[in-house]
């Protein structure tokens, strides 16, 4: 016969801790506490193999689930001497949920559950406190009410805020029992009247309404969001937990409380938590009653005037101490508890490893394995990588009052207030100035990239998680809300309008990327501080991975950026990122202009000595380090004027005519640019350019390795190739430019050429790309474009539907999020084995917005890429994530 229920208590029980699949999180250690000897009020689990089998046969239980839930009741009847449903000596027992993983608030819970008419006199005479059992009688009406019969929790909070009202209470301690007996006929007749029968009597009848719900709020729409977000699956379940109440509501000898083995917030070695004297669970966290220090230290900090359990009860706050390091010990890790003081008798409800903040979990682990208590292997696997994000970027002060105006897309991570400027160029011209100022845009594009650079951080009321914003915010560091779309932008009014008030441009808003919110004013912040645990976890992680991390780097305060987070290198410079600035755009659409080779080259001329300039200063501050520096990619459109007024400026700049401004527009326009005229393709119709590029890196490896006196080995990268013949035609440009620098300057240069791997005929072609003298030295995946030709789909275009997709299944993730295994994934892995098998020593990394997603790492760990790049600020993460691959640590793609 199937075992479906488990019991415990008495000392011992038929679970243990590692039974967390059968018995969800709470039962197992609810089992494990009871093994320990530990004073665990007696009850059973009914599994998570019932909540499968509840679904799967249209919500019915198996046939033989009801005799073993009886004997298991019966079994904590002889445990408590007390009888289910005794009209003398009544056992009143909680239901509570208890899934694989803890999802704490998600699922219901009832309490003082096998209370009726009788039982609650039953319990007033035993207890000898009759205020205390029609306390508890009304409390479990509404509960039960609220989570079996649907009648919601506020109709009765109603009844009792008129009762306070008209006999002058003001607090729920100081009702009689008379008043709680009134109440209690009160809520009775409210359930009859909402539901049209009477509240149930029968315990037996209550037991199974209980069970029924707290299997029916697996599926309920706060459980399935949770689930959602942290990637929980269905098919789990959810077991119950029926156990035997104890109450903290019989008087001032009694308590309940919330205890935490450690701060959760700053990791510190202390008792941490709250409790509150003669009450019951749900009061400490329902905020009706101020709760109570713990221990006298909290209560002295907290300028409280209320006793401490340490000082209103010392014997069991004695022994709660002694088992919270008896459960830290057990566990190897921080605890989560939850404890009632029965008139003197201390019972622990609960244990679980506790939530807490990035800052503290990396102290916990560090202080854990100093403590000898894990191993730094384990350290580092106990810390998720993308929590990491919490402690790289400036965060909102959590005292600070927020005043919300609207919400997006927590689309980059951070913090940040300024004025509002509706345009990039007025976003540089008030950067210039020393202002402050947040770019609001409907959407941003490439020729925003310097208004984004001048921005503390980016507002857009369109696009999605991966939209140029978001892509480029986290790029930079900068904190961005996409997709805000109640805000309505007028940029001709220079006005943002949300829920009836409008924002003009100059009023100060702030911006949290970590939750989406769009904030009025200026909020107070908390910059970023990197603990001692930090480094030495970081230490700790570099020990075992195996991948490199670079980062994508396009200026020097990117690159130092990057090594103050770690990276060993640059795996993507964007060149054209350094074509937008300010005192170069002009020359750069001169060259666009230009309707000869000679004119072409007599502007690059001007350009020349600026991307010199940039390269050198890379090269210098990476002291050696690879640099891998890309060769323009962008359709050139893209760095041409847009708008009447901005046309006229650069035409009387460049002394051309507006018409001649459009006419090239209009010839460079295209209906995909994604797919048209760029990477190299604009080096072999215009190798001009890739030459004065290509002689610009050379030129500044010279100057570098001179300077520094470390050589200097520039990987020159050519992007978007679809044939070898593109990339010898490339390739032939960048070593003629090489061999005329080495002639010039009097030195040896030493490079490297590879190719960007964005499109799905490069990794079937990569074999011939590879092999041979003149093939490939290096593969870098571009896993965005990769992923866009993948799927055929635009990733600025992609947030109308994509959310669409991951909502209904047709998708796991997002997989410009996280790499889609499946198709992109593979064609990775044909791209790493062709190359490698032609050429042995191929060095291969990617370089798109995956190298600093968990799951992606994973993945490049396990095709055995050589190296990850990703954003300056995500290095930590990609360290982190790499080393639990190296551990064996499987990662869920994160949504």
């Amino acid at each position: 016969m199937v075992k479906w229920v488990y019991g415990f208590g008495g000392g011992k029980a038929e679970g243990k801790a590692d039974m967390k699949n059968l018995l969800g999180g709470k039962g197992a250690n609810l089992a494990e506490m009871a093994n320990l000897g530990l004073p665990v009020p007696p009850g059973f689990t009914i599994t998570t193999e019932v909540c499968t089998y509840f679904y799967a046969n249209g919500e019915t239980y198996p046939k033989e689930l009801a005799a073993q839930v009886d004997a298991a009741l019966d079994q904590i009847g002889k445990l408590t001497n007390k009888g289910f449903g005794d009209t003398s000596n009544p056992l009143l027992v909680s239901v509570r949920s208890g899934a694989r993983a803890s999802m704490p608030g998600m699922m219901d819970t009832v309490l003082n559950l096998g209370l009726n008419d009788e039982t609650v006199e039953a319990l007033a005479a035993k207890s000898g406190d009759r205020r205390f059992a029609y306390d508890s009688y009304r409390r479990f009406i509404t509960m039960y009410s609220d989570v079996v019969l649907g009648i919601e929790h506020h109709l009765f909070e109603d009844i009792l805020a008129e009762h306070k009202d008209a006999n002058g209470y003001n607090l729920d301690t100081e009702l009689t029992a008379e008043d709680w007996q009134h109440l209690v006929g009160l809520y009775k007749q409210k359930v009859q009247d909402e539901s049209g029968k009477a509240f149930p009597q029968d315990p037996k009848e209550q037991l199974w309404g209980a069970i029924g719900a707290v299997f029916g709020s697996w599926m309920n729409a706060r459980a399935k969001t949770y689930r959602r977000l942290h990637n929980i699956p269905e098919s789990w379940g959810t077991a119950v937990n029926v156990q035997a109440m104890v109450f903290g509501n019989m008087g001032d000898d009694s308590a309940t409380g919330v205890a935490f083995t450690r701060n959760p917030s700053t990791g510190d070695k202390s008792l941490y938590g709250e409790f509150l004297i003669n009450a019951q669970g749900e009061d400490v966290v329902a905020g009706i009653r101020t709760p109570q220090e713990i221990t006298e230290a909290a209560r002295k900090e907290a300028g409280s005037d209320k006793p401490s359990l340490e000082s209103a009860m010392p014997e069991a706050f004695k022994e709660l101490t002694q088992i919270y390091g008896k459960l830290e010990k057990h566990y190897r890790d921080m605890q989560d508890l939850e404890f009632t003081i029965e008139q003197g008798k201390l019972w622990m409800l609960q244990t679980r490893s506790g939530k807490r903040t990035a800052k503290a979990a990396l102290k916990i682990a560090v202080e854990l394995a100093s403590e000898g208590l894990i191993s730094q292997e384990e350290a580092v696997l106990r810390i998720d990588p993308a929590s990491l994000d919490q402690l790289l970027h400036p965060t909102i002060d959590p005292k600070a009052e927020r005043k919300v105006i609207a919400t997006g897309l927590p689309a980059s991570p951070g913090a940040a207030s300024g004025e509002i400027v509706f345009s990039s160029e007025d976003a540089e011209e008030l950067k210039a100035k020393g202002r402050k100022v947040i770019l609001v845009r409907v959407e941003t594009s490439p020729e925003d990239i310097h208004g984004m650079h001048a921005a503390e951080g980016i507002l857009t009321t369109r696009g999605g998680m991966t939209s140029h914003a978001a892509v480029v915010a986290r790029g930079m560091g900068k904190p961005c809300v996409s997709g805000a779309g109640s805000i309505r932008i007028d940029y001709a009014a220079k006005t943002m309008s949300v829920a009836g008030h409008t924002l003009k441009e100059g009023d100060t808003v702030t911006i949290d990327g970590s939750t989406g919110q769009v904030l009025q004013g200026q909020v107070r912040m908390i910059e970023p501080e990197l603990s001692g645990e930090f480094g030495t976890l970081m230490t700790w992680a570099d020990k075992v991975r195996k991948l490199g991390v670079r980062a994508n780097a396009d200026t020097p305060a990117d690159a130092r950026t990057a090594l103050k987070f770690g990276a060993e290198g640059i795996g993507l410079c964007r060149t054209e990122h350094m074509f937008f600035e300010a005192d170069r755009i002009l020359a750069v659409r001169e060259m666009i202009l230009a309707d000869t080779e000679k004119a072409r080259r007599a502007a690059l001329a001007k350009i020349l000595p600026m991307q010199r300039g940039d390269f050198t200063e890379l090269f210098e501050i990476m002291q050696g380090l690879p640099v891998t520096i890309r060769l323009l990619d962008p359709p050139l459109h893209e760095f041409l004027p847009h708008g009447e007024a901005e046309i006229a400026e650069v035409a009387a700049s460049l002394g051309t005519s507006p018409q001649k401004i459009k006419n090239r527009a209009a010839e460079l326009a295209e209906f995909n640019p994604m797919l048209g005229f760029r990477g190299c393709r604009i080096a072999i119709a215009y190798p001009e350019i890739a030459e004065m590029q290509a002689r610009a890196i050379f030129e500044a490896a010279a100057d570098a390795g001179k300077k520094t006196g470390k050589p200097v080995v520039p990987e020159v990268m050519v992007p978007l190739i679809a044939t070898r013949a593109e990339f010898d035609l490339v390739k032939a440009r960048i070593d003629e430019m090489a061999a005329q620098v080495s002639k010039e300057k009097g030195v040896t240069l030493e490079y490297q050429v590879g190719t960007m791997i964005e499109l799905p005929r490069a990794s079937l072609m990569a074999d011939k790309i590879a092999e041979g003298e003149g093939g490939a030295e290096f593969f870098s995946f571009g896993t965005n474009d990769l992923t866009q030709t993948c799927f055929g789909i635009s990733r600025d275009d992609a947030a109308g539907f994509l959310a669409t997709y991951t909502a209904r299944g047709i998708l796991a993730v997002d997989p410009f999020v996280s790499i889609d295994r499946d198709g992109v994934g593979e064609l990775v892995r044909i791209g790493v084995e062709r190359g490698r098998k032609v050429r042995p020593n191929l060095k291969v990394g990617i370089c798109g917005e995956h190298g600093g997603d968990p799951a992606s790492v994973a993945f490049c760990h396990e095709v055995k890429l050589d190296y990850v790049s990703c954003s300056p600020f995500r290095t930590p993460i990609a360290r982190l994530a790499a080393a639990q691959a190296a551990l064996g640590k499987e990662v869920a793609s994160q949504a």
